[in-house]
């Protein structure tokens, strides 16, 4: 359940360290935001309760895996209305290659980010997805990613708000 709760320079920076260091003690997040540990657990929880952290997961370098392909896709839909989108938001939502989709503006609807153990399991699971009439999907692009340079996995806080830290 998220309720109201406005961000202080305090809250970002708690934010900022806890995505750095997710598994940072209290102690030493305390120490880093210039809190004591008690006030610092409670805004901790406080910015849980809000939705701000929706939770802690250990990041997985996907290179040391092994063999594994990464494909952007772009969809367009047959049709625009609220319901398609959301049987093709569902549809993705339980396709668990599928890590990312974002819908977008543009020459197509929807962004997803794909991660598979192969080629030929791209192939079926797109196969799957367009034999699929209810999901409505019109025509895709795929780009294979060859290699990823970088990858974030933090939001630039210090960037977004940067009048407040």
């Amino acid at each position: 359940m998220t309720t109201a709760y406005k961000l202080d320079r305090i809250d970002l920076k708690i934010l900022t360290e806890l995505q750095r260091n997710g598994r940072i003690t209290n102690v030493e997040l305390a120490d880093k935001v210039a809190l004591s540990p008690s006030p610092c657990l409670m805004r901790v929880k406080k910015l849980q309760q809000a939705g701000y952290i929706t939770g802690y997961a250990a990041q997985i370098n996907v290179a040391r895996l092994g063999e594994t392909l990464t494909v952007f896709t772009e969809f367009t839909l047959k049709n625009h209305r609220q319901i398609d989108f959301a049987r093709f938001q569902e549809a993705l939502e339980r396709t668990e290659s599928c890590v990312e989709c974002h819908l977008v503006s543009g020459g197509y609807d929807y962004l997803a980010k794909f991660v598979c153990a192969s080629i030929s399991d791209y192939q079926t699971i797109m196969e799957a997805l367009i034999d699929r009439q209810d999901v409505g999907i019109d025509k895709y692009f795929s780009f294979v990613v060859m290699k990823t340079p970088f990858e974030r996995n933090s939001l630039p806080i210090s960037l977004l708000f940067d009048d407040k830290i």
